[in-house]
């Protein structure tokens, strides 16, 4: 269900778990990337709502979510702080794609002893973006949110997901997703990630053109003690293309917390 709480005189909107949160039950929170919302997360918070609290986050400016979204990592890393506390979670497991990875990564630098663990999926320590995306989401986005579903997946999983990917960034404000975009194109952590002393999962799939392998293996060869999983047959979307690894994957990593 979708709920919403009141946060500096801000509606923020997630999706939790409709029945009672258990306290026995690992918390699972979910960050979606630019221009994203809630329902990016659908295979997952369907499939594992059974097995742990759940609640999927809209940032400021996305989905439900009142506000105006924001131009970098860390106003976005506050936003999850406050959003932990005024939904009472405590020692969640995060987990983040793509602007949402760069927010992972960057809160468990920050503030890494209110979380059990993360899971940065498509990130990276730097995450650049083109000017002329940049530039063009305010000028004429129509061609850059095609350009953008289309990249985001593997060839052949294009066909069935391009036209839900196409719909969902449409429907996002192109202010506020040019703003998310300028928050990844902004971001190197390349010194601070050695600092994350918490349980780390990296997934990435390995068609991903948006933020190649490369930029997760690195991410696992730097973060002390992090675990890695490569998945076949799925691109930059790697949750929706190719859930049945990913929610196995990540159920393995949150059980063994």
């Amino acid at each position: 269900m979708i709920a919403k709480r009141d946060i500096d005189g801000v509606k923020i909107a997630c999706w939790m778990n409709s029945n009672a949160w258990q306290e026995n039950k690992r918390t699972l929170v979910f960050i979606h990337g630019s221009g994203g919302d809630h329902t990016n997360w659908v295979y997952q918070y369907s499939v594992l709502k059974n097995d742990f609290n759940i609640l999927a986050v809209e940032l400021p400016g996305h989905g439900q979510s009142e506000g105006k979204g924001e131009q970098s990592v860390s106003r976005y890393v506050e936003w999850i702080r406050k959003i932990l506390d005024a939904f009472g979670i405590k020692m969640p497991v995060l987990i983040g794609h793509s602007l949402g990875a760069a927010i992972s990564l960057n809160f468990a630098i920050q503030h890494g002893e209110l979380l059990a663990g993360i899971v940065p999926v498509g990130g990276g320590v730097t995450m650049w973006v083109n000017q002329a995306i940049l530039d063009g989401l305010l000028k004429d986005p129509a061609p850059i949110i095609e350009m953008a579903a289309k990249l985001s997946l593997a060839k052949q999983n294009r066909e069935k997901f391009t036209p839900a990917l196409f719909e969902g960034f449409s429907k996002a404000n192109p202010v506020v997703m040019q703003g998310d975009f300028l928050a990844c194109s902004q971001l190197n952590l390349t010194d601070d990630i050695a600092r994350i002393s918490i349980p780390v999962l990296v997934l990435c799939g390995a068609e991903d053109k948006m933020t190649p392998p490369e930029n997760s293996r690195y991410l696992a060869d730097h973060i002390p003690g992090a675990r890695m999983a490569m998945l076949e047959n799925a691109g930059h979307f790697v949750m929706m293309e190719n859930p049945e690894a990913f929610n196995q994957a990540l159920k393995n990593f949150a059980l063994s917390l």
